[in-house]
């Protein structure tokens, strides 16, 4: 039988994922920068920020961010933050009207809910996410909150592709020893990696059995931030919360 109490039916799940259009950043970080880290005008990105909290219906208070190290931290959250939570990759609440933020620009943001028992997390999962375990601790600390993996929908946003994304030999070696199904080639034969694929896989073997995709490449589409193929750039992200 299970007992997992029911969120609210007043409240559920809610899931956004952005990109480049419609903020008041300048070039190279034009125009919806919502990176505070990368060089961009800090009133630009205030603004920016702003519009978010406005778009949602909330206030700028309820969201919540991370000054992301690529590691596995994850950090439990009830209510408003002074800032961004340091040296954090994963942020898991059920507190309604918190809104949850990753920012990307190759890596993946990954946007977990469990609508049952009401709890939500924004995980970022690049590479070294992936190999270090920062999706198992996530649904780990959501559990803690009484989420359960058969229950929990993953959305993982927009990221570099695996034609895209080479890398040495060695690098895809070591996290297909993690995640088998994210050693790929790239469209010029070499060693690659397609962080989407292992994340699923990692997922799926966790107990998720509901994960989508959203196939945009950030290298390919000029419409996202790319890293890797700007330099200097800005971070869309990705949101989520309970409404």
């Amino acid at each position: 039988m299970d007992t997992t109490p029911a969120a609210p039916s007043s409240v559920r799940p809610r899931r956004v994922v952005t990109d480049r259009r419609g903020g008041r950043s300048r070039a190279p970080y034009d125009s919806f920068n919502l990176g505070d880290h990368v060089g961009d005008d800090p009133g630009d990105v205030a603004a920016n920020r702003s519009r978010v909290a406005r778009e949602l219906g909330v206030g700028e208070d309820r969201l919540v961010w991370m000054n992301q190290v690529h590691g596995s931290e994850v950090a439990v959250v009830e209510g408003p933050q002074d800032g961004p939570l340091a040296g954090t990759d994963a942020l898991v609440t059920a507190t309604p009207g918190l809104v949850l933020g990753v920012l990307a620009a190759d890596c993946v943001p990954v946007l977990l809910t469990d609508p049952v028992a009401g709890v939500v997390a924004a995980v970022h999962a690049g590479r070294e996410g992936l190999r270090r375990g920062v999706l198992p601790a996530t649904l780990s600390a959501m559990a803690s909150l009484g989420a359960r993996a058969r229950h929990v929908t993953a959305l993982l946003g927009p990221a570099v592709c695996g034609a895209c994304y080479e890398v040495p030999q060695a690098m895809q070696a070591e996290v297909a020893a993690v995640a088998p199904a994210a050693a790929v080639p790239t469209r010029r034969g070499t060693a690659g990696l397609d962080l989407r694929a292992g994340l699923a896989d990692i997922l799926g073997r966790a107990g998720v059995t509901e994960v989508v995709h959203d196939p945009r490449c950030t290298v390919e589409d000029p419409q996202l931030f790319s890293h890797r193929r700007d330099g200097v750039t800005g971070r869309q992200a990705g949101l989520v919360w309970l409404g």
